[in-house]
Parts: C-alpha cells; structure tokens; sequence
C-alpha cells in the first residue's frame, strides 16, 4: 500500500481506502486488482470503489510479492533507436510483448560497449522478465551473468559467444553474395565495398558475401575499392568520394549497412554520378522507392525478426529448456533501379 502524494498534491488512494469503500477486505480488493477470481458483483463494488477514488496499482510492489517475482517487462537493447532498422524492430517486439499484457523498455548503445553494458545492468535492477539484445560484440560476460541470473537473453542481428544465449539473425552472406553476383551480370567488374565497423559481427559477415561472390562470380578483388571501419553516412559519403577520385573508380557499389548506404548516395548525387554508377545497400530505407533512379536493397523482413525473437525468448520465459537456438531468416532483393545500372560504356 502507498501513501505517497499524486501529482496534484492530494494523498494518493490505497488498497485499504478502496476496501473500506467497497466494504470488503483487503484481501478481496487484492484479488480483483491481481486478476483473481471473485464474485461478479464484489468484483464490481471494488471496481467502482477503486475508479471513485483513482487507485492506481503499485505493480512493482505487486512484482515482488508475486511467487515467481516476475515484473510483466521485457528490456530491448538496440544499436541506434533512430535507425530505421532499430525502429522496425523495436515496433515488432513491442506489438508482440503487448499482445502478452508485457510492457518494453528499450534503450540505445550507439555501439558503446560501456553503454551496453549500463543498459544491461539498468535493465536487471529493474528485475525484466527478458531481454532481446543487438549486442555491440564487446559484453558477451555481461550477457552470460544475466542468463546464469536467470533471465533469458536473446540477440537479435547478430550472433554472441555467450554460451545458450538464442539468437535470430539473417543469411547476410548469401544476400551480398546475390547483389554481387546481380552487379557482375549487369556487367560490372569494378565493384566497391563500403562496411561497417570490424567489430561489428554483420560487417564482418557482409564482408565475407562480399568477397565470396566476386569469387564465385570470377571477378578479381580490388583492395584498393574496399572501405572497412566505416560508421555512420559522413563516413561513407567521404568514402565514396575518395573512392570515386580514383584513377580506375569503380562502376559500382554495394553498401554493408543503410546509413552507409545514405552516404554513399549522397555522395553520387553530389558528383551527379546517380545514373552512372550502380549502387546496392544492405538494408531499406524509407523513401528509397521515391528518387530517381530508386535505392535498389537487399532487404530484411524487420517483422519477422523482432516476431522470431519474441517467440524464442516467450518459450524461455515460458519454462523451455534445451540448448542455444540459432534462427536465420532469407533477405530479399528489391530492384528499384540503382542496382540495375550497367557501367558506362567508357568503363
């Protein structure tokens, strides 16, 4: 029971007050606020009582008597909470955890291992049922102390080495692999790679698609027109500059992740090299359909990732035991004109 005072300075209304209202005791009052079965008409007189007077649940206090000591949240680390990958994935987990009566709590690393790791600890003081993690790759023992505390974990995007963690990610070499092979088709043999920071385990898997279908598609890999450690769209638009000033440019990119993807754009528009010069990211964008030509992407059904996720960590919540699981969904290609450009013929 509380008697804390409301914002307007009145004493806030406690199970007693609603008790002696409803002329119950407490115990009845208690029921009906937990979802307990009572009578239909006890449970209206507390009802009334409890709306008449504004009584809200103290559901932390409620958490901590409950057997299970279970709070109904659920806490969701995310890389950037403004990407529109992270945006995608936060609706889909929290539509889920709403259908369970579950309430998501997200926050943001911006790739900071030392703010990963706040989150986490944050999280855990505040007793989370669960948590879906994008893990920067750096806390693997912080993750590993919340399972062995008892609270399931699951990574989303990308994998962990924290041992019967379950993940979710995407088949990103066989994506890029795909747009590489696409670009060769169309005639390109100069292709350009622009990635994400190294320790970032997508980067490194793009990478490897990367350079695996010039390989299967017999093209020679140019060092020199690949831009690794990249982060953010500035980055990228530099880079795609630098890389556009070189004697033997390349006639086509294919972007590792949609902010770099950005960048890159940007910095063909910037050239007026749009129509010219071939471009694939890894990732949609909002609006991409909308410019001329439009963003051609390799894309991931963000749905469908958040869903799987909420569904593994739903089965640990709900008593599965069993080894870690490892869920890989298929990307999609999306032709919207910029990857279906042919190098020019002065190429």
């Amino acid at each position: 029971m509380s008697s804390e005072q409301n914002d307007t300075g009145r004493r806030q209304a406690t199970m007693r007050d609603v008790a002696t209202m409803a002329g119950v005791g407490i115990a009845t009052v208690s029921r009906v606020v937990n979802g307990k079965p009572v009578t239909p008409d006890l449970a209206e007189r507390v009802e009334r009582a409890a709306e008449s007077l504004g009584y809200r649940q103290d559901l932390t206090a409620s958490s901590l008597r409950r057997a299970d000591r279970r709070t109904s949240t659920l806490g969701l680390v995310l890389e950037d909470a403004a990407n529109p990958f992270s945006a995608a994935l936060h609706r889909a987990v929290e539509d889920a955890a709403a259908e369970r009566g579950l309430l998501l709590l997200a926050g943001s690393t911006d790739e900071d291992p030392v703010r990963e790791r706040g989150l986490l600890r944050t999280f855990a003081a505040r007793r989370v049922d669960g948590l879906i993690v994008v893990p920067t790759g750096q806390n693997d023992t912080d993750l590993d102390a919340a399972r062995r505390a008892g609270t399931p974990v699951v990574c989303v995007d990308r994998r962990t080495a924290a041992p019967q963690v379950d993940t979710v990610t995407v088949d990103n070499r066989a994506g890029v692999r795909a747009a590489v092979k696409r670009l060769n088709e169309a005639g390109h043999r100069r292709i350009a790679f622009l990635g994400d920071l190294r320790s970032i385990w997508t980067a490194e898997e793009r990478h490897a698609g990367f350079v695996e279908g010039l390989a299967e598609a017999g093209c020679v890999l140019h060092p020199s027109l690949v831009r690794r450690g990249l982060h953010g769209a500035e980055a990228a638009q530099e880079a795609t500059r630098g890389l556009l000033a070189l004697p033997h440019a390349p006639t086509a990119f294919v972007s590792g992740q949609n902010l770099l993807t950005v960048g890159a754009r940007m910095a063909l528009q910037e050239l007026g090299l749009q129509r010219r010069v071939a471009l694939i990211g890894f990732d949609d964008l909002p609006l991409a359909d909308l410019l001329e030509p439009g963003i051609s992407v390799i894309a991931q059904d963000h749905g469908a990732i958040g869903r799987e996720a909420a569904g593994l960590l739903f089965d640990r919540l709900g008593g599965e035991a069993g080894p870690a699981r490892h869920r890989v969904l298929a990307t999609r290609y999306v032709a919207r004109g910029s990857g279906e450009l042919p190098p020019p013929e002065d190429g």
